[in-house]
This record gives structure tokens, C-alpha cells and sequence, in this order.
């Protein structure tokens, strides 16, 4: 396959799945398709919590000490919960999404759509398989993880659709964008970034898509995306860190 081919097709299943999704979707009555979404929800928390468990390794804590891969963590999703809060990134991704939804014509709950495509823009951006498997398909080790990826994205697609609507067709954009960056990153500048960095990065990653996973499961409503930029600082404090020490 051609270095990229994995965004491609994890781009590819997402729309068929979104696709998938409306279509059949309508025929779910709605207590179904709130089921369905707080399984999702649930099954967010459960990756959430894998996320953490491997982001905080061994090769974390040999970058920076046992006893700072955590605080690295916390810091930069404190960091970013108050600089997110400040500018109100979620609600400018809310923004952004309404936006294209009058640009693009597309009849819709405006509240649905918004939620449909910060939402899964959320899930398929934010985890470790998007930020390793971009990567290594840049670095031309294949693009086998982003196909596990794909196919999970895929499934998790028609769940969304039914529930939020063609929003959820929107977050292809963000994620082509996100993933074509780092696999360009890979292909240029080759490890750009260290393991302990990466680790950081599922981690703080890991715990924001618990927040996600019970916003998703209507236990409570957490504005993650606010601590988006959180997945910036995590790497960025990891290398200052290794470098004071």
C-alpha cells in the first residue's frame, strides 16, 4: 500500500459506516438508539482506561521519573481545562460545526449535528491508534494499525449516525486533516517523537476520552473539548521534564 493508504481507508469506513448508519438509524426507535449510545459511552471509558494503563509505562517514567508521569498528566489537563474554559474551545468546535452545517445546507437538529461531530471527532482523533498508526505509516512500516483502527471507527460510525445524525460525516474532515499531518511528520522528520512523548500523549489522551465515555453514557456532561489542548502540552512538558533532569 502507498504511505497514507491507512487514513484513506480509515476515512473510507467512517463514511460508509456513517452512511450506514442514517440509513438504517431511522428505522431504530429512540430509546434503541440511546442505548446504543451509552454502550458506545461505556465501551469509551473501558479504551479510556486502557489508554492510561499503557500510557503510563515504563518508558514514561524512565523520561522523566516515577513520580512525574503522572503530575505530567494532571498538569496539562489542568493547563488546558483552564485555557480551553477561557477561550471556549468546545463551544468553537460547536461553532464551527454549525457553521458548516449552514454552509454546507444540511437540514438538521443544529444542537444534534454539533454534538454528532464534536463527538465523533473526538472518539476516532483522540487515542493512541490514530497518533502510533499515522505515524508509522509515515515512517513506512505499514499501515496495519490504522486498518485496525479503521474497522472499529467503521463499526462505531453507524452507532453515531443513528444516534446524532450526519454529523457525525463531518469529523472525517478533522481526522484526515490530524492524521495526514502526522503521517507527513512521519515521512519528513522521521521519530519525531520520543516514546515516553507518545506514552504522555495516550495517557492525557486516555483520561480526556473518559470524560467523553461519560458524557457519552449520560452520567455527566464534561466539556472535553476544552482539554484538547492538553494532547500538545503532555508531549511538550515530557520533553522539558527529560531535559531538567
Amino acid at each position: 500500500m502507498f504511505i497514507g493508504a491507512g487514513t484513506v481507508i480509515n476515512v473510507s469506513t467512517i463514511l460508509v459506516g456513517g452512511v450506514i448508519g442514517l440509513l438504517v438509524g431511522r428505522r431504530f426507535p429512540n430509546r434503541a438508539r440511546e442505548l446504543v449510545t451509552q454502550v458506545l459511552g461505556l465501551f469509551t471509558i473501558v479504551i479510556g482506561a486502557q489508554s492510561i494503563a499503557s500510557g503510563l509505562s515504563p518508558a514514561f517514567a524512565a523520561e522523566v521519573g516515577a513520580s512525574a508521569s503522572s503530575l505530567i498528566v494532571l498538569g496539562s489537563l489542568l493547563v488546558s481545562a483552564v485555557v480551553g474554559s477561557l477561550i471556549r474551545l468546545e463551544d468553537r468546535l460547536a461553532g464551527l460545526t454549525e457553521r458548516l452545517r449552514r454552509r454546507f445546507a444540511i437540514r438538521s437538529s443544529s444542537s444534534t449535528f454539533a454534538e454528532g461531530a464534536v463527538t465523533s471527532t473526538l472518539v476516532f482523533c483522540v487515542g493512541p491508534l490514530a497518533i502510533l498508526g499515522s505515524l508509522a505509516d509515515g515512517l513506512g512500516t505499514g499501515p496495519q494499525q490504522l486498518l485496525v483502527k479503521a474497522t472499529m471507527d467503521g463499526f462505531a460510525a453507524i452507532a453515531f449516525a443513528s444516534s446524532f445524525g450526519v454529523g457525525v460525516l463531518v469529523s472525517v474532515i478533522p481526522l484526515g486533516l490530524y492524521q495526514g499531518l502526522l503521517t507527513v511528520v512521519g515521512v519528513l522528520a522521521g521519530n519525531v517523537l520520543s516514546a515516553g512523548q507518545i506514552d504522555a500523549i495516550t495517557a492525557t489522551g486516555g483520561v480526556i476520552l473518559l470524560g467523553l465515555g461519560l458524557r457519552l453514557a449520560g452520567i455527566k456532561q464534561i466539556p472535553v473539548g476544552d482539554l484538547l489542548p492538553a494532547l500538545v502540552l503532555a508531549p511538550a512538558l515530557t520533553a522539558l521534564v527529560g531535559v531538567l533532569r
